[in-house]
C-alpha cells in the first residue's frame, strides 16, 4: 500500500491546458524552467568530469523531475532528450550514479532507473541523510525491483545500522555503506579522525561479513563553498574537502581491509563547478587550480595510503543554477543571470507606487515566500531578482530590480540598492504597470522549485523563452 500524498494532476491534463500557450497568459505564479540552459548545464559538468577521469554523482533533489512514459507520443522524443535526471546521467557512462533526499524521489524515478538498467546501465541510488527506521521498508520495496548493488545509504553512527539491517532483510540483498565524514561543513558526518566513533567502521565491515552491507567508502558532503566569491575560494574547498577524506581514511587504515575498493566521494555544486574551470570544454590554464589539480591528481593515481581509491564528485543545483550559485563566481566563464538561470518564477504586478506614496518607488507582485522561497543570498540584500526582460529595453543597464521584501503570498519589488548611489538620492520611477507579467529569478532554486506540483519547460534554443513546449512533474511529499 502507496503512502498517501498529495497528488498533481495527470501530465496529460496538465499538457493539454499548458503547452503552446505564452508564459503571460497562464495562472500565476509558475515557476518555469528553461530545458536549453539545464541542457548545456548538465553536458559542462559530465564533461569536466570525463576530462578529470573521475566519477559523478548527480543529486536530483532541485528538480525532482525524471522520465515518464505517459507522454504523448509526440512529445516522447522531446521528454526522451530533455528530462534532467536522463541529462544528468548522460549517454556515455555504463553506470548511472544518483543522490535522493526523499523516498517519494526515488518512486518517481523507478521506471527510468528501470530503463538505465534494460539497456545495460549499472545503477546506484543513495539516500542522502542517515536512513531514518521509518523509510527502511519503502526503501526495501523499492530496491527489490532494482536488484543488488542500486541502493547506498550514508551512515554516521553505529544506531543507524538497526535500519540498514532491516533494510537488507526486506530488500534481500546487502545495503550499499558510505561512511559520513564532516570536513567542516557540521551539517551531518564524523571529524576525520573520529570516524571509527562508537567503533562505527568495526560495525560496518563486521555487516559486510555477514553479507547485510557493502561499503562503498567515504562520503563529504561541505556546501563552505556557498559563500565563497571566487573561483579560487572554490577549488580550494573542494580540494579540503578531498584532503579532509584522505585524513580520515589515513586516520583509520587499520580498520578497513587492504584490498578494499573505495570511493572517496565530495562535492556540492560551487566547489564542483568549479573543476570546469581547468577541465572540460571551457577548461583553461589558470594557477589558481594548482592545489584542486593536484589533489586530485594524487587521489586518481589508483591506489592511495595502500588501498584501491576511487573519486566521485557530487552536485545538484548546477543543473539549473540560482542567484547563490552566480554569487560564489565559482565558474569563470558564467555569463549573467539572464543568460545563465534555467529556472524562474513568473509572477504579476498588482500595484505599483511612483507618486511619492513611499520614500523610494516600489511594486507590489502577487507572488511570496511561499512562491519564492526566503533565502538570503551573500552578493545582494534581497529575495530574488526581477528579469531585465520584464522591464528594461537594455539587458546592461547597471539598475536592476529586486524583491526587496517579502511576505507569505506578495513581495515588495525595489531597485537593489547596490547600485552606488546616495541614500537620499531619489530613485527612478518603477517600469513596471498594474497586471504586468515579471520573470523573478530565485536566490535558492531547490527551495523555489519545491514551493510548485510541476514546471513549466520552455525551450530558449527554439528562439522562444515564453512559449511552454511541455509540463514537467516534480516528485513530491516524504
Amino acid at each position: 500500500m502507496s503512502i498517501p500524498q498529495l497528488r498533481a494532476p495527470s501530465v496529460d491534463e496538465l499538457r493539454k491546458f499548458y503547452v503552446g500557450k505564452k508564459i503571460d497568459d497562464v495562472p500565476k505564479p509558475a515557476v518555469v524552467l528553461d530545458v536549453a540552459k539545464a541542457k548545456r548545464h548538465c553536458q559542462s559538468m559530465l564533461d569536466g568530469a570525463k576530462a578529470l577521469g573521475v566519477g559523478f554523482r548527480a543529486h536530483v533533489k532541485t528538480h525532482k523531475v525524471s522520465l515518464t512514459r505517459k507522454a504523448a507520443p509526440r512529445l516522447l522524443l522531446r521528454l526522451q532528450t530533455t528530462q534532467l535526471a536522463t541529462l544528468q546521467a548522460g549517454k556515455d557512462s555504463p553506470e548511472v550514479k544518483l543522490v535522493v533526499s526523499t523516498i517519494p524521489e526515488l518512486e518517481h524515478l523507478l521506471p527510468l532507473l528501470k530503463e538505465f538498467k534494460d539497456n545495460g546501465r549499472q545503477v546506484n541510488v543513495l539516500y542522502g541523510i542517515p536512513l531514518p527506521p521509518s523509510q527502511a521498508t519503502r526503501a526495501a520495496e523499492l530496491a527489490r525491483e532494482l536488484g543488488p548493488g542500486t541502493i547506498t545509504f550514508m551512515i554516521d553512527h553505529p544506531t543507524q545500522l538497526d535500519a540498514v539491517v532491516q533494510f537488507s532483510q526486506k530488500a534481500g540483498f546487502a545495503a550499499g555503506i558510505y561512511l559520513k565524514v564532516d570536513t567542516g561543513y557540521h551539517r551531518a558526518g564524523l571529524p576525520p579522525s573520529s570516524l571509527n566513533k562508537y567503533d562505527l567502521i568495526s560495525k560496518v565491515m563486521q555487516l559486510e561479513a555477514e553479507g547485510k552491507a557493502t561499503l562503498t567508502g567515504l562520503y563529504s558532503h561541505s556546501s563552505l563553498s556557498y559563500a565563497d566569491s571566487t573561483a579560487k575560494q572554490a577549488m580550494d574547498n573542494l580540494a579540503g574537502e578531498i584532503k579532509g577524506c584522505v585524513d580520515a581514511l589515513q586516520s583509520n587504515a587499520q580498520h578497513f581491509h587492504k584490498d578494499k575498493q573505495l570511493t572517496i566521494s565530495v562535492g556540492a555544486s560551487p566547489q564542483v563547478t568549479a573543476v570546469q574551470n581547468f577541465a572540460g570544454a571551457n577548461a583553461t590554464q589558470n594557477p589558481d587550480s594548482e592545489s584542486l589539480r593536484s589533489t586530485i591528481q594524487e587521489v586518481t593515481k589508483g591506489e592511495l595510503l595502500g588501498f584501491k581509491v576511487d573519486l566521485e564528485l557530487h552536485a545538484g543545483v548546477y543543473t539549473v543554477l540560482d542567484n547563490q550559485q552566480l554569487s560564489t563566481h565559482a565558474r569563470t566563464f558564467l555569463g549573467d543571470v539572464e543568460d545563465e538561470v534555467a529556472i524562474f518564477v513568473a509572477a504579476e504586478v498588482c500595484s505599483v507606487y511612483n507618486d511619492g506614496e513611499r520614500q523610494q518607488p516600489e511594486a507590489l507582485a502577487a507572488v511570496g515566500a511561499l512562491g519564492l522561497g526566503r533565502e538570503p543570498c551573500p552578493s545582494y540584500k534581497g529575495w530574488g531578482v526581477v528579469s531585465r526582460k520584464s522591464y528594461a529595453k537594455d539587458l546592461d543597464t547597471p539598475r536592476r530590480l529586486v524583491v526587496g521584501r517579502v511576505s507569505q503570498e506578495h513581495s515588495i519589488l525595489t531597485w537593489d540598492n547596490g547600485v552606488e548611489s546616495s541614500s537620499k538620492e531619489q530613485l527612478p520611477p518603477v517600469p513596471l504597470e498594474i497586471g504586468q507579467s515579471i520573470w523573478i529569478y530565485p536566490n535558492h532554486a531547490c527551495v523555489a522549485g519545491a514551493m510548485y506540483g510541476w514546471y513549466l519547460v520552455v525551450d530558449s534554443s527554439d528562439g522562444d523563452e515564453s512559449k511552454i513546449v511541455d509540463v514537467w512533474v516534480r516528485a513530491s511529499g516524504w
